[in-house]
C-alpha cells in the first residue's frame, strides 16, 4: 500500500483527475449539448480510451521528469522524493517506457477507428516533447514554460480535433450537420484552450520562481535566473493582466446574454483571485509566497474548467 501511494504521488494523482475532469466536461457539456443525437456507444468508448491515452501520456511525463530532477528536488522538494526512496529509478523508467507506449497504442486504435491520424501523431509528439523537456527544455529560458502550456492546451485541442473526426465519419448523421454549430464548437473551443495554456505559462514561470535555489545550483537557465526576479515578476503581472481582461470580457458577454450566475462564478472564482495573485504577487519574496501563487492559479484553473457545467444549460 505504501509503493502504492509513492506511485500516486510520482505520478501527481490530482493532476491526473483534473486532465480527466477536463475532458469529459468539454465532451459532455459543450460539444454533446450542440448534437441533435445522442453519441453513440462506440463513440462514448473510444472517447473513453482517448482519456486513458492523454492520463497515462501525462503520468509517464511526471516520472520522467521527476527521474531527471532527482538531485534538483533534493534541495527544493526534499519531502516529495519518491523516485530512489520508494521506487527505484530502473523501476521509474520501465512504468514510463510502459505507459507511454500504452497511450501511444491506444492513441493509435482511436485515430484508426476516427480516421483522424493527427491524434496518434500529435500524442506520440508530446511523449517525445515530455522526455526532451525533462533532459533539456526545463533548464532553458522560456521555452520550456511554452512547451508546457501548449501540451496543456493540446488536453482540450485533443477532444476538438476527436469531436471533428466523428461528426461526420462515426455517428452518421451527414444530413443533420447543417444542425450542428460548427463556430461555436471552435469559439469555446478556443477560449478554454486558451485559458488553460496562459494559466499553465503563469503557473509555470510562478513555479521556475518557487524552485530559483535548486535551479541555480544546477546551472538551469530559468526566467527567474537569466532575466531576475523583477523581469520574472512583469512577465507574470502582465499576462495576469491579459487573463483578467479577457475573462471580464466574457463575463461581460455573459451577463448581456442573461447568465447572470454564470456571470457571478466568474467573478467571485476566477476573476477576483487573479486579481489577488497579481497583488500578492508585488509583495511575494520567499519560496513559500511563491507556493501559495501557484495553489492561487491552480484553483483558478479548477474554476474555470469547471464553468463549462454551465454551458450543458445554455449552449
Amino acid at each position: 500500500m505504501k509503493l502504492f501511494a509513492a506511485f500516486l504521488k510520482l505520478v501527481r494523482w490530482p493532476n491526473l483527475v483534473f486532465i480527466i475532469l477536463t475532458q469529459l466536461l468539454f465532451y459532455y457539456c459543450v460539444y454533446a449539448p450542440m448534437l441533435k443525437v445522442q453519441s453513440s456507444n462506440q463513440i462514448n468508448l473510444l472517447f473513453f480510451l482517448l482519456i486513458i491515452a492523454s492520463v497515462f501520456i501525462a503520468a509517464a511525463g511526471y516520472i520522467i521528469n521527476d527521474y531527471f530532477d532527482v538531485q534538483i528536488d533534493l534541495i527544493n522538494k526534499p519531502n516529495r522524493i519518491i523516485i530512489g526512496k520508494f521506487i527505484k529509478r530502473r523501476w521509474a523508467i520501465v512504468w514510463h517506457l510502459v505507459l507511454s507506449a500504452i497511450a501511444v497504442l491506444l492513441s493509435l486504435y482511436v485515430s484508426y477507428r476516427t480516421a483522424e491520424w493527427l491524434i496518434v501523431v500529435v500524442n506520440i509528439a508530446c511523449v517525445f516533447a515530455l522526455w526532451f523537456y525533462s533532459t533539456t527544455l526545463k533548464r532553458k529560458l522560456l521555452s520550456g514554460n511554452l512547451m508546457i502550456a501548449a501540451l496543456t492546451a493540446w488536453v482540450i485541442l485533443v477532444v476538438y480535433i476527436f469531436v471533428g473526426a466523428n461528426i461526420l465519419s462515426l455517428q452518421g448523421w451527414v444530413e443533420n450537420t447543417h444542425a450542428f454549430n460548427v463556430q461555436k464548437l471552435f469559439k469555446f473551443t478556443f477560449l478554454y484552450a486558451g485559458f488553460a495554456f496562459v494559466t499553465t505559462l503563469i503557473r509555470e514561470v510562478v513555479k521556475d520562481l518557487e524552485d530559483m535555489d535548486g535551479d541555480r545550483k544546477y546551472d538551469c537557465r530559468t526566467m527567474p535566473i537569466a532575466w531576475g526576479v523583477p523581469a520574472s515578476k512583469v512577465f507574470v503581472a502582465v499576462w495576469l493582466v491579459v487573463a483578467t481582461t479577457a475573462l471580464a470580457i466574457v463575463m461581460l458577454y455573459a451577463w448581456q446574454s442573461g447568465w447572470w450566475f454564470a456571470a457571478v462564478y466568474f467573478l467571485i472564482l476566477v476573476i477576483l483571485p487573479l486579481l489577488l495573485m497579481l497583488k500578492k504577487l508585488y509583495s511575494a519574496v520567499e519560496s513559500k509566497d511563491y507556493h501559495a501563487l501557484s495553489n492561487i492559479i491552480k484553483f483558478v484553473m479548477l474554476a474555470g474548467i469547471i464553468s463549462m457545467l454551465f454551458l450543458k444549460f445554455t449552449i
